[in-house]
């Protein structure tokens, strides 16, 4: 592997951790507003982005990288004061972390394209129950405001860490 590939893979593996220890706060926030009869659902989405955090740090140490550290706190897109907030949030969530993997699908290759697209299309389920609705190119039309009445993603809520 080139040192421009390999530069290309860490970069995209470091934003996929980023997000994903975000995605592990929001959830955390998540579990805590959630109704009872979404809390199994969303206690599994978070065991699920723990697992990939997990996997990430291993993948970017692999490539000889020192992982992203999670940052102590995450801006929230918004405020989560009940349930159908909390619903919102994790599909804000399942739609960020979907947008961070079609990135890594489209910078690399073999084993690693295998598991970043399988991300996606996980996030991407989760955030068509949690929102209950789809798009066509789940992680690109959010990304660049594309679809028909959308409007772009904002940045992952790893880019916005709180005092």
């Amino acid at each position: 592997m080139s040192d421009e590939t390999r530069d290309g893979e860490l970069k995209a593996l470091q934003a996929a951790l980023a997000a994903e220890h975000a995605a592990v706060y929001g959830y955390g926030v998540v579990g805590g507003r959630i109704g009872a009869g979404r809390r199994t659902e969303a206690r599994t989405a978070y065991d699920a982005h723990r697992a990939r955090r997990d996997a990430l740090v291993r993948e970017v140490r692999d490539l000889g990288g020192s992982p992203v550290a999670a940052d102590a706190a995450y801006a929230l897109p918004f405020p989560v004061p009940d349930s159908a907030a909390a619903v919102r949030l994790a599909a804000e969530l399942e739609e960020r972390v979907a947008g961070v993997c079609s990135d890594l699908v489209r910078a690399t290759t073999g084993g690693r394209r295998g598991a970043a697209a399988g991300a996606l299309r996980e996030a991407a389920v989760r955030a068509v129950r949690w929102r209950g609705g789809s798009v066509a190119f789940p992680g690109l039309a959010e990304r660049d405001g594309a679809a028909a009445g959308t409007s772009a993603t904002p940045a992952p809520a790893s880019a916005a860490p709180t005092a």
